[in-house]
């Protein structure tokens, strides 16, 4: 799937990263703010650019991606931000607080309803979710998650947003959201697909439709109020390794190949 911020994007950076291997001193750093939905897979990635950069020291904080752009605009240190939905990230952009040539995409993913696993109440479809049985919906905030952002879209389109206002339950980030469903705290709620695949107390029972899933792009940008921008490169394109690729589609995140 090609973008329009990734022509010869990829190029550049490859070459930038050769140039920068070996070259990194003791007490190098990259902060890196990533959607919630991406704690498991760059916790892992973590792991394996520590081995291929030992001199650096790589920090992760995780949150819904409104939250964390926000964090960015309010100068929070960040070097790299992995956001959940464009929309964020697009917002940095128009600040100029994106180093020019850096925003790529990177992954996509699928929105979907799932239910706690001991759940009797037959759920199978979004629109199950107006019946009256149902009771209590968890979603992501959609004023700062991507997830909830989907969600709303989706109710809409299934002509079901006004039988589901007073049952929705807002969550900070998608990971709160599962947490929800897991300890049948609610009925159902609306996560990525990613993140149903790292639990075994939820059931997936629908699939977001195909108009909303199209739209679920994770793109990474360099930040250019960060304190290190040359490690900070180098991160990126290790993201778009084989080693990292790998590990996003270990947890169920499709690559975006430019």
């Amino acid at each position: 799937m090609a973008s329009k911020h990734g022509t010869g994007i990829a190029i550049t950076l490859l070459v930038t990263a050769f140039s920068l291997a070996g070259c990194f001193k003791p007490g190098e750093a990259v902060n890196v703010s990533a959607a919630s939905s991406l704690t498991d897979a760059i916790g892992e990635i973590n792991v394996l650019y520590k081995l291929e950069r030992p001199d650096v020291t790589v920090t992760a904080s995780f949150g819904g991606s409104g939250t964390l752009q926000q964090q960015i605009e309010n100068g929070a240190p960040v070097d790299v931000f992995i956001s959940a939905s464009p929309a964020q990230v697009d917002a940095l952009q128009k600040k100029n607080l994106i180093v020019d040539n850096t925003r790529r995409d990177l992954l996509s993913n699928r929105v979907v309803l799932v239910v706690p696993a001991d759940s009797t109440l037959g759920i199978t479809s979004f629109n199950d979710l107006a019946g009256d049985k149902i009771k209590k919906v968890a979603i992501g905030d959609p004023g700062s998650v991507p997830a909830g952002m989907y969600a709303r879209d989706i109710f809409s389109e299934l002509g079901i947003t006004d039988a589901l206002k007073s049952r929705l339950v807002l969550a900070a980030n998608v990971r709160q959201v599962l947490q929800y469903v897991e300890s049948s705290n609610v009925d159902a709620g609306v996560v990525f697909l990613t993140d149903a695949k790292v639990s075994r107390a939820v059931n997936v029972v629908a699939n977001a439709p195909d108009g909303i899933n199209g739209k679920v792009i994770y793109p990474v940008a360099v930040i250019n109020t960060g304190n290190d921008r040359t490690a900070a490169m180098d991160y990126e394109e290790f993201l778009f390794g084989n080693q990292a690729g790998a590990v996003f589609e270990k947890y169920g995140f499709g690559l975006v190949r430019h």
